[in-house]
């Protein structure tokens, strides 16, 4: 049987569990919000550049290979934005999901012992009920453990597919930006 002790400590462990998680949690957004500062200060540099660069035009072709050779490197930025973005997102996820793992691994553990105790105290013919509990633990660890691995293989293949569709978009507006220089 569980003391208050117990009780109450078993409170703690999970309140700084909250708190854990929600500190890297904000750790993310901190990371998002320097990056999203760090874009935005060098949108306004660059379109200040491009500004110049218009206003010091002469005639419509200059114009058309100035906006052809803007294109490539916004395409660029813009991949190189949304790796920074699944990068920021991958690290709190792996950083959250280690948590959760390492407290799950100690609640298991913590859960075989309070059944082992309840074994040893257990009067004689209950061997058949203690063997149903721990029978219906280790199916619940199985099923996490395999609920764990699909989403990891699901995660792997969502970032296999995002890096494949960020160096396409890259490769396109290369093609299309060469495609506008030698029609200019």
């Amino acid at each position: 049987m569980l003391t208050a002790e117990q009780i109450v400590a078993a409170h703690k462990a999970n309140v700084e569990t909250l708190f854990g998680l929600t500190h890297k949690a904000f750790e993310g957004v901190e990371k998002l919000v320097e990056l999203n500062l760090q874009v935005a200060k060098a949108a306004v540099g660059e379109a200040a550049e491009a500004t110049r660069a218009a206003l010091a035009v002469k005639d419509a072709q200059e114009l058309f290979a100035l906006q052809s050779g803007l294109m490539q490197p916004a395409a660029e930025k813009a991949a190189a934005y949304s790796r920074h973005i699944y990068d920021i997102a991958a690290s709190t996820n792996a950083s959250i999901t280690k948590a959760v793992e390492e407290t799950t691994a100690e609640s298991q553990r913590k859960v075989m012992a309070l059944i082992d105790t309840a074994v040893k105290n257990a009067p004689a013919g209950t061997e058949n009920a203690v063997a149903l509990v721990k029978s219906a633990v280790a199916a619940a660890s199985n099923a996490y453990e395999s609920v764990h691995k699909a989403a990891k293989q699901a995660s792997d293949v969502a970032e296999a597919n995002f890096q494949a569709m960020t160096a396409t978009a890259v490769k396109a507006s290369q093609n299309v930006t060469s495609k506008a220089k030698r029609a200019a």
